[in-house]
């Protein structure tokens, strides 16, 4: 097998897997929308760091918005590196198809060369006549003449495809300089991510030290939080237990089964729209980053200490609106000494939670719409950000809203 042929095979090949494979154009495109939602998520976090660093106060949602912040940043800094693999495979095909073009205009100028030697061998206009003429025919006469004009087309042809060819390669060898280009520019991003990273990873540790030295504040903090959590964990457990016990009685009344949580077929219809909507939800606030995951994790700074999410906290502006992410009726508006007021609200049999306001604008019974405004938030960290808590419940389940809500 020749060297040409192999080398065909495998520029076929790259060409396939790399230039014209749609799930590598999509991966691509996946990454840089990847990379733009990081940035701005660092934008925002930074934003929101710069007011917290006018109080002059060391607080633990500082320490949690720098953890987000460096977080964000690794991810970038990895989707940068998944896009430098990219073009690495991109400039390898592009540098393939240049070498396969200039070795068939390498072949192309061979051809016409020899042609232009045979022409220039044979070039007395007599001799073609006279071959013309000396035939035994007129067929076999017109078969020649034809024989020259097609001979001449052809040279015309090769010529404008040797122009075609060598037009080809300066294309493609321009597309392979600005991939290049990208990829030095990705490189030089990707050092600027990294030395930024070390620099907040050190103002990270200040902050830690910072925090260590208020441990029994710190500890005081925690307690009164979780007591918090324990008073809204009871208040809806026992909102959803007179949920179901008032759908069970209007059931009995209606004639319907009594088991699990009845509902109406409105009711229903809305539970399943809801479900039907997961990951797909918007965010109770218009703009923020999540700072406290669902779950258990360990304190930030406290050794040996869990700490308990039963939602996610999203860190956002000053004094922020908080919004309902579906529609749905108001359970109950609940009011939790020194932590704000709470908002819950019904759909069919799932139910959502918004804590950390200071003002809330529905009552109980209320209908609200996806978006619509329920409240404003709590100014915390001296009065530079505010807090959203969200949680979401199936009956008596709790779910992880991160699943549910829109990944921005």
């Amino acid at each position: 097998m020749s060297k040409f042929f192999i080398r065909q095979i495998a520029l076929i090949g790259l060409l396939i897997s790399v230039g014209f494979n749609p799930a590598y154009s999509q991966s691509k495109k996946d990454l840089q929308a990847k990379k733009k939602k990081l940035q701005k998520e660092i934008r925002y976090t930074n934003e929101l760091l710069k007011q917290t660093e006018k109080t002059k106060k060391t607080s633990l949602n500082q320490l949690r918005k720098l953890s987000k912040k460096i977080s964000s940043r690794e991810a970038l800094i990895r989707a940068m590196e998944e896009e430098i693999v990219y073009l690495n495979d991109s400039i390898s095909g592009q540098q393939l198809k240049v070498d396969s073009l200039e070795s068939d205009l390498s072949k192309l100028k061979e051809e016409y060369a020899e042609m232009i030697r045979n022409a220039y061998q044979n070039r007395s206009s007599y001799d073609r006549l006279m071959f013309v003429f000396s035939a035994e025919n007129f067929n076999q006469a017109f078969k020649r003449l034809k024989y020259f004009q097609q001979y001449a087309q052809y040279r015309q042809a090769q010529a404008e495809n040797i122009q075609q060819t060598q037009q080809k390669i300066d294309a493609q060898i321009k597309m392979l300089e600005a991939i290049k280009k990208s990829k030095e520019g990705l490189l030089k991003a990707k050092l600027n991510e990294r030395n930024l990273l070390a620099k907040e990873k050190g103002e990270k540790e200040a902050v830690v030290s910072n925090l260590k030295g208020k441990e029994s504040e710190l500890r005081k903090e925690l307690k009164q939080k979780e007591a918090a959590a324990r008073k809204i964990n009871a208040a809806i457990e026992k909102i959803i237990a007179e949920e179901i016990r008032r759908a069970r009685e209007a059931a009995k009344k209606a004639g319907d089964s009594e088991a699990g949580f009845p509902m109406t077929p409105e009711a229903r219809e809305l539970a399943k729209s809801f479900a039907s909507n997961k990951g797909k939800l918007p965010w109770p606030v218009a703009e923020g980053v999540i700072t406290a995951q669902f779950g258990e994790h360990p304190h930030p700074t406290l050794k040996g200490v869990k700490i308990q999410n039963n939602g996610v906290d999203i860190s956002t502006k000053k004094g922020n609106i908080g919004r309902a992410i579906f529609e749905g009726e108001v359970s109950r508006v609940i009011i939790i000494p020194g932590e704000g007021k709470v908002v819950m609200i019904r759909h069919g049999d799932y139910f959502s939670v918004y804590h950390y306001f200071k003002e809330v604008f529905v009552s109980a019974g209320d209908k609200v719409d996806t978006k619509q405004n329920l409240g404003v938030l709590i100014d915390d960290d001296g009065g530079s950000s505010s807090t959203m808590h969200l949680e979401l419940w199936k009956v008596r389940s709790k779910l992880n809203p991160e699943y549910w809500i829109y990944k921005k």
